[in-house]
């Protein structure tokens, strides 16, 4: 791709440049919505924090550093230890850096001036995080609005800025939050292009893995070909969360891949691989599963929860579109593949009371898709202006019950288990286990499962799918044997 003209996060020619323009549409955006909500006195500044360097316990090692997701959307910046502030009036930015002792050049390369972060980021200003208080309190500002709200993923709050001196200011934490929480909810046509992006480096990475696996892999070695092509082909640094890499029956571990699972079994000969692996860059984030089987020929069984799967993804890629229920589309997906486990024989009876019964639950107990782009889990989903979550089986477990507008991005994951205890738990049940043909269910106990993730941008009319992978088992069986 072309050097980009302006300032640009960049990772190289093959890579796609991010303009420092496009965290200023995110500002302008943000103070635009501030306008209307609330009427501001005097000099109303957006404050935020950015995050910090964390040592690997008590050692002198860091992590690898990632900018706080909000702190990110405003401003663009990859350094840790910095603050920014907004003109709600103006859209005057201004930076906060730290001041490094000269010493560091050493150990760390040349240290930036303060004009040198100036031209980096394309602010109005930028001064040391030693002089906030006193810059601030030059401007005599009427507040400071700062970032102060819940995550319904994680049930953690948003960390408000703090400085030595704040309590000099009067100090608003609750007007931000929700509006630069929703402004987060729809893309901007730049945003668009990094996720479309991101995407495509994921996308490629998956299909690397499905290409050179074989069986006798360790499930790392998937993660590691995956991790390999996001960095030195895509330029992306990070992945999104940790990779999920199961085979066999932990292919339906949902978060399998932690510290305890690592990802580490060895893949025998047959077995179903169920891969759900996403890279990041400069913090827009993918979330894309493929499911196949490791040697690349799928048996009868496979096959037949495989399609059942496909089917729910494809009636809602045909459904979804702006206008729609998030919450709808679920049961749509769980409709249909139940339905095709019926006719594949696992089950018996009437799919509508099969889903008044909570069956849907059993076989697919996460939610269909969620919100996605800083985080991979993205906010938004539950604000207070937002539908409560359903209390329905498997639809409680939804990170979103809104309905679509355009611009919204996100996921569509159905997917189809065999998990021990929740089959235990539906054979105990009467009223769950007059539908399952308990001799053909058995003989799927160490099957694992099946999921298909795309990534898809809400439009008017329906989705603009960015995940370009091999779905349908004849695509899979034609590249896997390339």
């Amino acid at each position: 791709m072309a050097k980009p003209q302006g300032a640009a996060f960049w990772m190289g020619a093959q890579t796609l440049p991010i303009p420092m323009t496009m965290f200023r549409e995110n500002r302008e955006k943000v103070i635009g919505e501030l306008r209307k909500v609330r009427t501001f006195d005097g000099t109303a500044l957006i404050v935020l924090q950015g995050g910090d360097n964390i040592s690997h316990y008590d050692t002198d090692v860091d992590y690898v550093f990632r900018q706080e997701s909000y702190f990110m959307y405003l401003f663009g910046v990859t350094e840790p230890g910095c603050y920014g502030t907004v003109d709600v009036a103006s859209g005057s930015t201004t930076l906060f850096v730290p001041r490094l002792p000269s010493e560091y050049a050493v150990w760390m390369g040349p240290l930036l001036s303060l004009d040198d972060f100036k031209q980096k980021y394309e602010v109005d200003a930028v001064y040391y995080a030693d002089e906030i208080d006193v810059k601030l309190g030059e401007l005599n500002p009427s507040v400071l609005l700062t970032l102060c709200g819940p995550n319904a993923d994680s049930g953690l709050e948003a960390k408000p800025a703090n400085f030595k001196g704040i309590e000099k200011f009067v100090v608003d934490s609750d007007i931000l939050f929700p509006v630069i929480a929703e402004c987060r909810v729809i893309k901007s046509p730049a945003e668009v292009e990094v996720l479309r992006y991101v995407a495509k480096v994921s996308s490629d990475a998956h299909k690397r893995v499905m290409k050179n696996i074989r069986p006798g892999w360790h499930e790392y070695q998937g993660e590691a070909e995956f991790l390999h092509h996001a960095y030195s082909v895509g330029g992306c640094r990070h992945v999104s969360y940790t990779c999920i890499c199961g085979a066999g029956t932990n292919s339906a571990i949902l978060h399998y891949g932690h510290a305890g699972s690592p990802n580490d079994r060895l893949i025998k000969n047959g077995e179903m691989c169920l891969f759900d692996m996403g890279a990041n860059y400069n913090g827009y984030a993918a979330d894309i599963t493929c499911s196949f089987p490791v040697n690349g020929k799928f048996t009868d069984d496979q096959k037949l929860i495989y399609n059942a799967v496909l089917a729910a993804r494809d009636a809602v890629c045909g459904a979804a579109k702006e206008g729609v229920s998030w919450v709808d589309m679920h049961l749509l997906a769980n409709r249909v593949m139940l339905g095709e486990m019926k006719k594949g024989g696992l089950l018996q009876g009437e799919v509508d009371e099969m889903m008044s019964a909570g069956l849907n639950g059993i076989f697919q107990p996460h939610g269909l898709g969620h919100l996605i782009g800083l985080d991979v889990h993205d906010v938004g989903g539950y604000l207070s202006h937002c539908p409560e979550r359903p209390t329905q089986p498997g639809a409680n477990r939804l990170r979103m019950a809104r309905t679509l507008m355009a611009g919204m991005y996100v996921t569509i994951e159905p997917g189809c288990y065999f998990i021990e205890p929740l089959l235990n738990k539906a054979f105990a049940d009467p009223n769950l286990s007059k539908f399952l043909v308990k001799e053909e269910i058995d003989r799927f106990r160490n099957f694992g499962g099946v999921r298909i993730e795309d990534d898809v941008l809400i439009t008017k009319t329906g989705i603009d799918n960015f995940t370009l992978v091999p779905r349908t088992v004849e695509e899979i069986e034609a590249w896997m044997a390339q």
